[in-house]
């Protein structure tokens, strides 16, 4: 790889001086560097719209955050992205500063995979309306919530079509493999290998003894409906899309999840499995 660009979080890197010190020690190798924009359009962090169109690899500098919202950015780019960890677990950020070098080395010398990473689609269908009102594409998760002061609300899972659980509580999690060590993990959802392919469903404090992960396949549909609770609220619930893209929602909603056309090709260095990584981000060396 010889063309790059740099994506920094400036809030985690500030005054770009970890951004700065890539850029020399890349430019120093002969390597071409360019740092993008903020974006100043809403839900957007990069401005990709001066990417030359010969860059080989998006280099993030932040957190997993960081690198999901550039992940949305650059979807229509097809930039392979390699994260520089400036957060804390950092799972899809895997090189961390002190090792940087050492990694771009080994990038210059072809020691390198390229993974592509299953998305999902979510599309929101508001009870009033027959259009859909929000589609969005996750690379993490599809995450439906109680909103405000709601104490607990109503869900039921369809599979294709068929009610596979009604049950109650403060919401539930549709993830990516990608997304399994996020807030599927939190919520006591299993973790799954990044390369599979596959949709986990996990809800969140069900009031229900016999309420549990679900596991389907990535040519599966997903449906979650939002339930009249026993106190009908103007807002029930709210869904969030990799924490970029948000709607409230009301009782008799629907959110249709399926596998997404995009994938995201993330950079992986050859001597760090996913294995590796668990063991290393949960302190069990």
């Amino acid at each position: 790889m010889k063309k790059f660009c740099i994506i920094a979080n400036r809030d985690k890197d500030e005054d770009l001086t970890i951004t700065k010190k890539m850029t020399d020690f890349l430019e120093a190798k002969g390597k071409d560097v360019y740092i993008t924009e903020e974006s100043s359009l809403e839900g957007s962090y990069t401005d990709a719209s001066g990417i030359p169109e010969d860059v080989e690899c998006a280099i993030v500098v932040g957190g997993d955050g960081t690198i999901l919202q550039a992940a949305h950015d650059l979807i229509q780019l097809d930039i392979p992205i390699l994260g520089v960890n400036l957060g804390t677990l950092g799972f899809l950020a895997e090189v961390e500063v002190q090792t940087m070098e050492k990694a771009f080395t080994d990038l210059f010398l072809d020691k390198y995979n390229i993974e592509s990473r299953m998305m999902i689609d979510a599309t929101v269908y508001k009870e009033e309306r027959s259009a859909c009102s929000l589609k969005a594409s996750a690379m993490n998760d599809v995450v439906i919530t109680r909103s405000g002061f709601s104490r607990i609300i109503g869900v039921s899972i369809l599979i294709n079509g068929e009610v596979v659980q009604n049950y109650r509580g403060d919401g539930v999690i549709i993830s990516t493999p990608t997304g399994s060590t996020g807030y599927n993990l939190s919520a006591g959802g299993p973790i799954v290998t990044p390369k599979a392919e596959m949709i986990m469903i996990t809800p969140i404090c069900p009031h229900s003894l016999n309420a549990r992960s679900i596991i389907v396949t990535s040519e599966d549909t997903v449906e979650i409906q939002i339930r009249e609770s026993k106190k009908t609220q103007e807002e029930e619930a709210i869904v969030t899309v990799d924490g970029c893209f948000s709607m409230k929602l009301q009782a008799n909603d629907r959110i249709l999840i399926k596998k997404a056309k995009e994938t995201v090709k993330l950079v992986r260095m050859e001597d760090q499995s996913f294995f590796h990584l668990l063991r290393t981000k949960f302190g069990d060396k």
